[in-house]
C-alpha cells in the first residue's frame, strides 16, 4: 500500500473518530438533536430512561459508506440487556435497518456495522429498560473491508451453532456451496445473517413464542419396549371450573395412553365440582375419583391419591395446571432409556390469565446443592411409586412445600444416574391471582414449610450444617461450619503491579475472619522497586505471608503448581492478585463447603469494581469453550430463576478464587502447565476433578471484587493470539462434546450470551 493511500485512510480514521466522539461528552449528557423518553437526574447527572424505548438522535454530519466497528460502554442498574443502533438511509429509522449490541454492563461491547449508502444518519438507543443509565464510551471506527470480513467470519466460526468448531476455510467453503439453499442471494448475505444471529438475545415473550413454534412440533413416537402405567395424582380443592376441566382434558388427551388419573376432592362441598368429577369418571375408565368427608389439606389428599394409584410411576399435577400433549410419552421414553432411574423431571413454563404461555424455566440437570437451595425440580415430576411409598409419601406439616419435602427425601439415597432431567417443556403452571407461579412471595407459609423440609433433610442425613431462609422467597441458605481448624494456603501469583497487589494482600489479611491461613506470594520476575519493597515489608510484618520466587516465563498453571508444592495447608486456595474480599466470612463459607467429602472445587461470587457480576460459575460451551454465568448482571439482580443468589453445583469455577482440598488437587495432577499456560486451565482442572467423582460448587455467599486480567493483559498480538488458539484447540480435543452438554445448564439456552437467554 503506497504512502498516499495510507495518508487518506489515516485521515478518514481521524475524521470518523473525531466526528463520533464529539457526539458524546463521555460520562455526561450526550449532545443530540433530540431525546425521546430520556431525562437527566439533577442529583447524579445520570440519564434516566423513562420507557423501554429511549432514543438518542445523534447530531453529526452524514456517514460515508464503509465498514465500521461500533464500540459502546453503557452502565446501568436496570433490567436492560441490549443497546441498538439505527441506520437511516433515507427511509427513516426502522427495526429492519438496525443492529443490536448486547450490553456488557460497564464494559466495552463491539460489533461491526456496514453503512451502505452515503448520507446515512444514525440513532442510538442505549438501553431497553427504564431506569438510570450512563453512556461511558461510544465511537465508530472505520475498518478495511478485509479486516471486517475476517473478524465477522471468526465470530461466526466461534459462536454460531451451525459453524462451531469449523475452520475459517471450512466456513467460507460451506457459505459458497450452500448459500442459495438457505434462501440467500450471495454467500455474503448468509454470512451477515449468521453474524447478526450471534448478537440476537432471545429473552422476550415474542422470542419464546417463536421458540415454541420452531421447537415444539409434534414428535413421531417410537414403539416403546416398556409401557409403564403412570398414575397422575391430582389433589382437588375448589378449583376454577374452566381451569379444572382444562387440566383433566390435558391428561385424557395424552398421546401416551397407559395412564390413570387419580382425582381426590378434599371436601370442597361444591355440587358442580361433584358433577364434573362424576362426568369424567363415567366418560373414561382411566379416571378414578375419591372424595374426603372432611377437609384434610393437600398432603393427606395427595396420600389418598397415592393409595389409589396402581401404576409403576406417579406424576404430580395441580388441579388447575396443564400437561403438554406428549408429556407422558417423553416420560415413558426416558423410563425406557434409563431403566435404573426412579425420578424424572422436566422443564416447565407458566400460563397467564388468558392462557398464554410465558416465563419458561429451562432447568439444570441433577443438582443436589441447588435442590437444597430451591425446589427447582418441581414440575413435571414423575417418581417410582414404590420409592415414594417406601419414603412415607407426603408428610403432614409440610403443606405448601410438600413436593419439595418429597423430592428431598426420595432423592437422598439415589445416584445421579437414577435421577433424569428431560429438557422439554412438559408442564404449564397456572399463574393466577395469588398463586406462587405468579408471585413466589404470595404464600409465605410455603417458604416456612420449605425451610422445615430442608432442615429435616439435613438432620435426617446427620449433616453438620444449619439452614436459614434465603434472601428470596422459597429459597434457603445451608451453612456448613468449618470443622476443626484446617490450615488454608492462599496462593497469589504476581509480577510487579503493586497498585493491584497491595490492596489485594492487605484486604486478604485484614478482611478475612478465618485467620488460620498462610499467604504465598509467588513473584514472577518482578522488577518494580515499589512492588519488591512491598512484598518484603508485608512478609516481615505478618508471619502468615511468604514470598517465593518463580524465575521462569509466565505460565499460570506452572506457577500455581509450584506454589502448591511449597505450601503447607490441607486446603489450597488459588487467588488472583487483583482480588479483594467484600464480606469478612468469605473464607469461612468456602472452607466449610470444601471440607465436604463429595465436593471438589469451590468458587466464589466475583464482581467488577462497578458492582456488576464478573463470575458466578462457569457454563461449558459458551463462547466456544466456556463462559461465566450471569456476567455483567448487576449485583442486586437475582438472575435466572434466582440462581445468582443460590448455592449450587456447576461444572467449573474460576481459579481467580478457588478452593480445593490438597488431596484432590494432587490426585488429578494439578493444573495443566504443558498445554494450558494461560487460559482455561481452571476449567480443565475442574473437569478433571469432576471426572474423579467430585461435585464442584459455587457459592454466592463468598463475595469479592475482581479486577479481571489487569496483571496479565490482553491477547492483543499475533504470538498471544496463536497461544490462545492452541489452548482453545486443546480444550476442544480433550473434552469434546462435554463442552456443549453442560449438565448444569440446559440445551435450550444460548451458547453465545452469558445471560441464560434462549438458544
Amino acid at each position: 500500500m503506497n504512502l498516499w493511500v495510507v495518508s487518506i485512510l489515516s485521515f478518514l480514521y481521524s475524521r470518523v473518530e473525531h466526528c463520533w466522539e464529539t457526539l458524546f461528552s463521555i460520562r455526561h449528557q450526550p449532545a443530540t438533536d433530540r431525546y425521546r423518553d430520556i431525562t437527566s437526574d439533577p442529583r447524579s447527572g445520570e440519564l434516566i430512561a423513562e420507557s423501554d424505548d429511549p432514543q438518542m438522535i445523534l447530531r453529526s454530519r452524514a456517514w460515508i459508506p464503509g465498514w465500521y466497528m461500533l464500540e459502546a460502554t453503557v452502565l446501568h442498574a436496570t433490567a436492560a440487556r441490549e443497546s441498538r443502533l439505527y441506520l437511516n438511509e433515507g427511509q427513516g429509522y426502522t427495526d429492519e435497518n438496525s443492529v443490536s449490541l448486547p450490553i456488557k454492563n460497564g464494559r466495552v461491547s463491539k460489533r461491526i456495522v456496514h453503512v451502505a449508502k452515503s448520507g446515512t444518519r444514525l440513532r442510538f438507543d442505549p438501553v431497553d429498560a427504564p431506569g438510570n443509565f450512563s453512556v461511558e464510551h461510544l465511537r465508530l471506527i472505520l475498518l478495511t473491508p478485509g479486516f471486517a470480513r475476517d473478524r465477522i467470519r471468526k465470530r461466526v466460526m466461534r459462536l454460531h451453532h451451525d459453524f462451531r468448531g469449523m475452520s475459517l476455510e471450512g466456513v467460507s467453503r460451506r457459505m459458497e456451496a450452500e448459500y442459495h439453499g438457505h434462501g440467500y442471494s450471495t454467500p455474503q448475505q448468509w454470512l451477515m445473517a449468521c453474524y447478526a444471529e450471534t448478537f440476537h438475545n432471545r429473552r422476550g415473550q415474542g422470542d419464546y413464542q417463536a421458540w415454541i413454534a420452531v421447537n415444539e412440533m409434534p414428535v413421531a413416537e417410537e414403539t416403546l419396549a416398556r409401557k409403564p402405567l403412570i398414575s397422575i395424582l391430582v389433589p382437588v380443592y375448589r378449583p376454577e371450573p374452566g381451569h379444572f376441566r382444562a387440566c383433566i382434558e390435558s391428561v385424557l388427551a395424552q398421546s401416551y395412553r397407559n395412564l390413570e388419573l387419580c382425582l381426590v376432592d378434599d371436601a370442597s362441598g361444591d355440587e358442580a365440582l361433584t358433577e364434573v368429577l362424576e362426568e369424567y369418571r363415567l366418560r373414561d375408565d382411566r379416571v378414578r375419583v375419591a372424595v374426603h368427608e372432611r377437609n384434610q389439606h393437600i398432603s393427606h389428599t395427595s396420600n389418598t391419591a397415592l393409595e389409589m394409584a396402581s401404576g409403576d410411576f406417579i406424576a404430580l399435577l395441580d388441579h388447575d395446571d396443564v400437561l403438554a400433549p406428549q408429556a407422558l410419552y417423553f416420560m415413558a421414553q426416558a423410563i425406557n432409556k434409563a431403566p435404573e432411574a426412579m425420578v424424572f423431571y422436566s422443564d416447565e413454563d407458566k400460563l397467564d390469565e388468558k392462557g398464554r404461555r410465558h416465563d419458561p424455566h429451562f432447568k439444570s440437570g441433577w443438582n443436589p446443592d441447588l435442590l437444597l437451595s430451591q425446589n427447582y425440580l418441581s414440575h413435571l415430576g414423575v417418581y417410582s411409586t414404590s420409592l415414594v411409598r417406601q419414603s412415607g409419601g407426603f408428610r403432614a406439616g409440610y403443606e405448601g412445600s410438600q413436593d419439595h419435602d418429597l423430592a428431598l427425601r426420595v432423592t437422598r439415597d439415589l445416584s445421579a444416574s437414577q435421577i433424569v432431567h428431560i429438557p422439554r417443556v412438559l408442564y404449564h403452571w397456572r399463574a393466577g391471582e395469588g398463586s406462587t407461579a405468579l408471585d413466589s412471595g404470595a404464600k409465605d407459609y410455603t417458604s416456612q414449610a420449605g425451610l422445615k423440609a430442608v432442615r429435616d433433610y439435613v438432620a435426617q442425613a446427620s449433616l453438620p450444617a444449619s439452614v436459614t431462609l434465603g434472601s428470596l422467597p422459597n429459597t434457603y441458605r445451608v451453612t456448613w461450619p468449618v470443622r476443626g481448624r484446617p490450615l488454608v494456603s492462599l496462593i497469589v501469583p504476581t509480577r510487579d503491579g503493586v497498585d493491584i497487589l497491595k490492596p489485594c494482600v492487605e484486604a486478604l489479611l485484614e478482611r478475612t475472619s478465618y485467620t488460620h491461613f498462610e499467604l504465598l506470594i509467588l513473584d514472577n520476575q518482578s522488577t518494580c522497586e515499589k512492588t519488591l519493597t512491598f512484598m518484603q515489608e508485608v512478609s516481615q510484618r505478618d508471619s502468615r505471608v511468604r514470598v517465593l520466587q518463580w524465575n521462569h516465563p509466565f505460565n499460570y498453571s506452572a506457577i500455581n503448581n509450584f506454589g502448591v508444592s511449597e505450601s503447607c495447608g490441607e486446603i489450597i486456595g488459588l487467588i488472583n492478585n487483583d482480588i479483594e474480599p467484600i464480606n469478612a466470612d468469605w473464607l469461612d463459607e468456602m472452607v466449610g463447603q470444601v471440607q465436604r467429602e463429595e465436593i471438589g472445587c469451590v468458587g466464589a461470587k466475583l464482581y467488577y469494581p462497578n458492582n456488576t457480576v464478573q463470575h458466578a460459575g462457569v457454563i461449558l460451551g459458551i463462547g466456544g469453550v466456556a463462559g461465566h454465568a450471569h456476567k455483567y448482571f448487576h449485583r442486586t439482580e437475582s438472575g435466572y430463576f434466582s440462581r445468582l443468589m443460590l448455592t449450587q453445583n456447576l461444572s467449573a469455577v474460576t481459579a481467580a478464587c478457588l478452593l480445593v482440598r490438597r488431596e484432590v488437587f494432587e490426585a488429578v495432577g494439578g493444573l495443566n502447565e504443558a498445554h494450558l499456560a494461560v487460559a482455561f486451565n481452571d476449567v480443565d482442572f475442574c473437569l478433571k476433578v469432576r471426572e474423579a467423582g467430585y461435585r464442584n460448587l459455587w457459592t454466592p455467599l463468598a463475595e469479592l471484587y475482581h479486577h479481571e486480567s489487569v496483571s496479565r493483559g490482553q491477547d492483543d498480538n499475533p504470538e498471544k493470539q496463536a497461544r490462545a488458539q492452541r489452548e482453545v484447540s486443546y480444550m476442544l480435543q480433550t473434552w469434546g462434546e462435554q463442552l456443549t452438554t453442560d449438565p448444569y445448564y440446559n440445551p435450550n439456552l444460548t451458547l453465545v450470551h452469558e445471560d441464560f437467554s434462549l438458544r
